[in-house]
């Protein structure tokens, strides 16, 4: 391959997010979804819509400000949806918009990894070589 299109094939394998570049999508993946409540809400928004109240209920060690964050963030991304209903006091209703729920097969296997990690008595020890598979 010519050095030209070396750089040709490498802009066409950029990802472009938030002012950002990316070469691998696991990165652009971790970008949107990951942080310490992304994924657990997403999680918990994937087995029924929810309010914000509800929400905090089970994220008790976040403040309101940074699940209202969280929250605010994966809806610019397209991955929840909120509703505001017209009446008084406001109710709020989260859930996840067809993009959103695209990441249930990948939040459902990084919860079984979990679990399996846990069951396998969680992780060599430092000092023992991990084999490439």
């Amino acid at each position: 391959m010519k050095p030209a299109e070396q750089i040709e094939q490498q802009d066409r394998e950029l990802l472009r997010y938030r002012d950002k570049v990316y070469t691998c999508g696991i990165d652009l993946t971790l970008a949107v979804v990951g942080g310490k409540w992304k994924a657990s809400i997403l999680w918990h928004l994937a087995q029924r819509t929810m309010r914000f109240s509800e929400l905090q209920r089970q994220f008790t060690e976040t403040t309101r400000k940074m699940l209202t964050q969280q929250l605010r963030e994966l809806e610019a991304d397209g991955l929840v949806h909120r509703e505001v209903y017209p009446e008084v006091p406001p109710k709020v209703e989260y859930s996840l918009t067809v993009k959103g729920r695209s990441l249930f097969p990948i939040l459902q296997q990084m919860c079984d990894w979990g679990h399996h990690y846990l069951d396998d008595g969680c992780r060599p020890p430092a000092n023992e070589p991990v084999e490439a598979s």
